[in-house]
C-alpha cells in the first residue's frame, strides 16, 4: 500500500489578520500556514522555520487577511434582468418581472450564474448560494447549469432548490404558467438533493430545500418541504417578513403573521434560514432565537425595494444567527457582497440604535462567520483557525483608498471596496489582482449581454 503523500504547504506572512474566531483574535503582522486544503497554523510574526513541502510563500505586506466572504441569499438568474422596474416596491416589482423570468432557459441561467458568481468571487466571496425557484416547462437542467457554473469558478456553493406552486389563480403573485405542481416540485427537489448534495466536511456543493415565499407557495408545499428537508438531512430556506404587504397577505390568508405561519408548518429551526426578515416584532425575534432559525440580511436589496430596515442589532442580541446576502441582482444591481459589509453597518445606524447599531468588526462577522452559521458550516468555514478549510482573502489596504486608515478592519468596512490581491477556496487560489483565474470575464460579459437581449426579445414577442 502506497504511503500517503506529504501535505503541500502555502505560507502567507507579513500581513494583518482578522481571524473572526470566538475571541476576535487579530494580528497586526502575522502568518498563515495552509496544508493542502486546510489551515495548519496561524499566529503573530513569521511562520516556523524549516517547514517541509512549502510550495509557495506569499508576502502579505500591505494586506489584511480575513476569512472569505459568505453569501447567504441570491438569485443568480436575475443577472440578465438588471436595471428593470427600478421604482417599484416588492409586490409590484415581482408582478412586473415574473412574466420575463418565466421565460428563462438553461443557456440563460448558465450565463447568468457565471455573471453572478464572477462578480462575487472577484470581490472576496469564497462561498456562494443561489435560491433558484423559477423552473419553466422545457427549460432544461437549470440546477445542473447553476452548479456547473459554481464548480467551474472554483467557489464553494449551496444551491437552495426553490419552488412555487401558488399562482395567480390561487391568490398568489406568479402567473399561472410560472409555477410547478406541488408534487412535481417536491419530487424535483428530492432528485436534486440526491444527485448533487455533498455532506462531507470539505464539500464544495450542497443543496437546501427552499420553497419560495408565503405568497408564491401553498401551505402544503411549505409543510411537506420542511418534512422533506429533515428526512434528507439538508437545510431549508425561504423568504420571510420582507415587507408590510407580505405581513398583510399572511394575516388575510392565514390569520397570522409570517413567523407564526412558518412555525405552524414546521419551517422554523436550527436547520432553517430566512431571507430578509425586515418586519419582525419582539415575539418574532424571540421565536427565531428560541428555534435558532437563521437570517440572511440583505441591506441593499431592502433599500432598493423600500422594504425597510431589519432589526439586526436586536436579532444579534437575542442570539439569532445572522449572515449577509447580495439578493438577486434585479434588486441589487452591483451584485457584490463586500459592499454589503459597509451598507449593513450604515443602514442599521439609521434605525433605532443609531451609532451603536453595528461596528466594523460586527459587520465583518456578519459577512464571514455569521454566514457560515446560517449555512450550517460554522465548523469548517467562516473563521481562520487551525483545522478549518483554507477559504480566505488578501485585501490590499496600502493603496490610495485605504492607506490613511490606521485600523485594517475599519479600512475594509468603512472605506472604499478594497482590491482583492488573492482569494483562496479550499486551499486553491481563484482570484489574483482582482481577476478571476478560472473564468474569462470579458466572455461572460458578452454572453450575459446577448442572453439578456434574447430574453427581452422573447418576452416582447409573447
Amino acid at each position: 500500500m502506497a504511503a500517503p503523500s506529504a501535505a503541500q504547504r502555502v505560507i502567507i506572512e507579513n500581513c494583518a489578520i482578522a481571524t473572526v474566531d470566538a475571541n476576535d483574535t487579530e494580528y497586526a503582522s502575522g502568518h498563515i500556514v495552509v496544508a493542502d486544503n486546510k489551515i495548519e497554523s496561524i499566529g503573530a510574526g513569521k511562520a516556523t522555520e524549516g517547514l517541509e513541502n512549502v510550495v509557495r510563500r506569499i508576502d502579505g505586506t500591505g494586506h489584511l487577511v480575513t476569512p472569505g466572504l459568505i453569501n447567504t441569499h441570491h438569485h443568480f438568474y436575475q443577472w440578465i434582468t438588471r436595471g428593470l422596474a427600478t421604482d417599484h416596491n416588492l409586490f409590484n416589482w415581482l408582478v412586473a418581472l415574473y412574466p420575463t423570468w418565466s421565460r428563462i432557459d438553461e443557456s440563460m441561467v448558465r450565463v447568468a450564474a457565471q455573471g453572478s458568481l464572477a462578480m462575487m468571487a472577484r470581490g472576496g466571496v469564497t462561498t456562494a448560494m443561489d435560491h433558484h425557484y423559477v423552473f419553466p416547462k422545457g427549460s432544461g437542467d437549470l440546477s445542473g447549469a447553476i452548479i456547473g457554473a459554481a464548480r467551474d469558478m472554483g467557489v464553494r456553493f449551496t444551491l437552495a432548490r426553490g419552488s412555487m406552486d401558488r399562482s395567480e389563480k390561487d391568490g398568489g403573485l406568479p402567473p399561472d404558467f410560472a409555477v410547478e405542481t406541488t408534487e412535481g416540485a417536491l419530487i424535483a427537489t428530492e432528485e436534486t438533493v440526491n444527485k448533487h448534495h455533498d455532506a462531507s466536511f470539505d464539500a464544495m456543493t450542497q443543496v437546501a430545500v427552499a420553497p419560495c415565499s408565503p405568497f408564491s407557495i401553498s401551505t402544503e408545499l411549505l409543510r411537506e418541504g420542511a418534512a422533506l428537508g429533515r428526512r434528507l438531512g439538508v437545510r431549508m430556506h425561504t423568504h420571510g417578513s420582507e415587507t408590510v404587504e407580505e405581513e398583510k397577505f399572511c394575516h388575510e390568508l392565514f390569520g397570522m403573521g409570517p413567523t407564526d405561519y412558518f412555525e405552524s408548518t414546521g419551517f422554523l429551526g436550527e436547520d432553517v434560514w430566512m431571507a430578509h426578515c425586515v418586519h419582525m416584532n419582539d415575539s418574532d425575534i424571540e421565536a427565531f432565537a428560541r428555534t435558532k432559525t437563521g437570517v440572511a440580511h440583505c441591506p441593499s436589496s431592502n433599500a432598493r425595494l423600500a422594504a425597510g430596515i431589519a432589526r439586526v442589532p436586536d436579532m444579534l442580541k437575542a442570539g439569532v444567527p445572522v449572515g449577509l446576502g447580495v439578493d438577486g441582482t434585479a434588486s441589487n444591481e452591483s451584485g457584490e457582497l463586500h459592499t454589503e459589509l459597509r451598507n449593513a453597518l450604515l443602514i442599521n445606524r439609521l434605525g433605532a440604535h443609531r451609532e451603536a447599531a453595528l461596528d466594523a468588526r460586527q459587520a465583518l462577522r456578519l459577512g464571514t462567520f455569521g454566514g457560515a452559521q446560517v449555512l450550517g458550516r460554522a465548523d469548517s468555514i467562516g473563521s481562520l483557525e487551525p483545522g478549518k478549510l483554507a477559504d480566505f482573502v488578501l485585501w490590499k489596504i496600502d493603496g490610495l483608498g485605504h492607506s490613511s486608515i490606521a485600523d485594517p478592519v475599519t479600512a475594509i468596512v468603512f472605506g472604499a471596496a478594497a482590491p482583492v490581491t488573492a482569494s483562496f477556496v479550499n486551499g486553491k487560489q481563484i482570484v489574483e489582482n482582482n481577476r478571476l483565474l478560472f473564468a474569462d470575464e470579458e466572455a461572460i460579459a458578452r454572453d450575459a449581454r446577448a442572453e439578456a437581449q434574447r430574453l427581452a426579445r422573447i418576452t416582447a414577442q409573447a
